[in-house]
């Protein structure tokens, strides 16, 4: 296994423990970059997390796991864990959440009359097939529930293992309830292994989104993020190799640095690409602003300025050229169902 995406072991916004690194002559600083994870159980008793951002194409998700063993230095998820307890460093990629009620909450809620169909996003945190879900399988059991009751869903993952769950994926696309975005962020092999170090290849990924197409799943890819000054001029060649791969959507959204992904990100960026840091940091700063980020709705997906334009316009240019995003997703919640009940006498504050 790889090493990890990040060797900080940052405090925690909301409490006064820090800790700090210590090189002792033992390698233990090279110990801690490979730190085994943790799993602990979730005990959230909600299946589905709102929201209402006008930058977000769903309204409701539900995260199998919180923290993410990819690793990824430029992950927006990263401050979340700052919620549970933990930091959002070292912390976020080395102790996982479990959520392992998580199908049985998502079908109590749509078993109540109040549930109103819509499509569900898996995860919006972290990424569903993180290598957790090989032993957990979380992710495919909140799958099973969708398929009973036929409700939409969405997945964005930069692992190859959703090419496991086609048979689910595939009966879902019947009823017009599946889609799935493959994350591919460069096609450079070596850049990929070192900044998102426990995600699949780059060349994994396209053959699960060859798969997928080839079982007549929706699938497009997310070229995201996209970091100016680093990842930018991939831009044609990833959407290339997407369409060629069966891909018959994509979006992309520029690499946000909110509160501790920020040093998390530039530390990565110093440590691993020296020789393009200055470029990448003047770039988000022409298209941020000093804080290298904006959190008002409308450009923190995007950014502002020239060179936001320039990359909107070589995407769409490129998207419109291969065919890319030419039709609408198939996706609707008309074919839901509601499954009969549980032979059993059912609480009337089930209903409530």
């Amino acid at each position: 296994m790889s090493k990890r995406g990040t060797s900080l072991n940052l405090g925690n916004r909301f409490t006064d423990r820090t800790s700090e690194r210590f090189d002792d002559g033992w390698g233990g600083m090279e110990e801690e970059e490979n730190a085994r994870t943790e799993f602990f159980n979730d005990t959230t008793r909600q299946a589905f997390a709102t929201n209402d951002s006008p930058d977000i194409p769903f309204t409701h998700s539900i995260n199998p796991y919180r923290g993410c063993e990819h690793g990824c230095a430029y992950c927006y998820a990263r401050p979340t864990h700052e919620y549970l307890g933990f930091n959002p460093a070292l912390d976020f990629e080395t102790k996982i959440m479990v959520k392992r009620d998580a199908a049985r909450l998502a079908r109590e809620a749509m078993m109540k009359p109040s549930w109103t169909p819509t499509t569900v996003s898996i995860s919006g945190v972290t990424d569903p097939y993180q290598p957790a879900e090989r032993r957990f399988r979380i992710t495919r059991q909140i799958l099973e529930v969708m398929l009973e009751f036929r409700n939409p869903v969405g997945i964005v993952t930069k692992n190859a293992l959703v090419a496991r769950d086609i048979d689910l994926l595939a009966e879902l696309a019947r009823f017009q309830c599946a889609a799935v975005f493959v994350s591919v962020t460069t096609l450079d092999r070596d850049l990929a292994r070192r900044m998102e170090p426990r995600t699949s290849t780059p060349e994994r990924r396209l053959e699960a989104v060859r798969r997928l197409s080839e079982a007549g799943i929706p699938v497009g890819v997310m070229t995201a993020p996209i970091i100016p000054g680093l990842t930018e001029d991939e831009i044609p060649a990833l959407l290339e190799a997407a369409a060629e791969a069966g891909a018959r959507h994509a979006a992309f959204t520029i690499v946000r640095l909110p509160l501790a992904v920020k040093p998390i990100f530039l530390d990565w960026l110093e440590r691993e690409e020296p020789a393009r840091a200055a470029k990448v940091r003047n770039a988000l700063i022409e298209m941020r602003g000093e804080r290298m980020n904006r959190s008002e709705f409308g450009a923190r997906m995007r950014g502002k300025g020239p060179r936001a334009n320039v990359i909107r316009d070589l995407f769409n240019l490129t998207a419109r050229r291969l065919g890319l995003n030419s039709e609408r997703l198939p996706i609707s919640t008309a074919n839901f169902r509601r499954p009969a009940a549980d032979n059993r006498q059912i609480d009337l504050f089930d209903f409530l």
